[in-house]
C-alpha cells in the first residue's frame, strides 16, 4: 500500500518561507509523477504543483515564480519550496501520486499565513 507522509507546515507571516516534505513508501517512487494539492474548507482540493518523473514540473498560476517543487529520488521525497507566502495560501497541503489502481494521499499539513 502507498504511504504518503508530509511534513513541515506551520505559521508565517505575509513574504514569510516554509519548506513542505513528502516521504513516500512501498511504491517505486522514482517511476511516478508526484503533485502536492491543497484545500482550504468548503472548496475542492486544488493543483498547486506537479513533477514528473522525469523531472518536468508544472504549476498552478497563482504560485509560479514563488514555488518551486523538486524531487530527490533516493531519499524517496518530494518538496516544495514556498516563498513570498500570501494570506491566500493558507491552506491543508496534501502530497499526491497516483496509478492505474487509484489515487493515493498524505493525511496533510497545515499552512497559515497570517500577520
Amino acid at each position: 500500500q502507498v504511504q504518503l507522509v508530509e511534513s513541515g507546515g506551520g505559521s508565517v507571516p505575509p513574504g514569510g518561507s516554509l519548506r513542505l516534505s513528502c516521504v513516500g513508501s512501498r511504491f517505486p517512487f522514482k517511476n511516478y509523477a508526484m503533485n502536492w494539492y491543497r484545500q482550504t474548507p468548503g472548496n475542492q482540493r486544488e493543483l498547486v504543483a506537479a513533477i514528473s518523473s522525469l523531472n518536468r514540473t508544472r504549476y498552478a498560476d497563482s504560485v509560479k515564480g514563488r514555488f518551486t517543487i523538486s524531487r530527490d529520488n533516493a531519499k524517496k521525497t518530494v518538496d516544495l519550496q514556498m516563498t513570498n507566502l500570501k494570506p491566500q495560501d493558507t491552506a491543508v497541503y496534501y502530497c499526491h501520486t497516483e496509478d492505474i489502481q487509484g489515487n493515493y494521499w498524505g493525511r496533510g499539513t497545515q499552512v497559515t499565513v497570517s500577520s
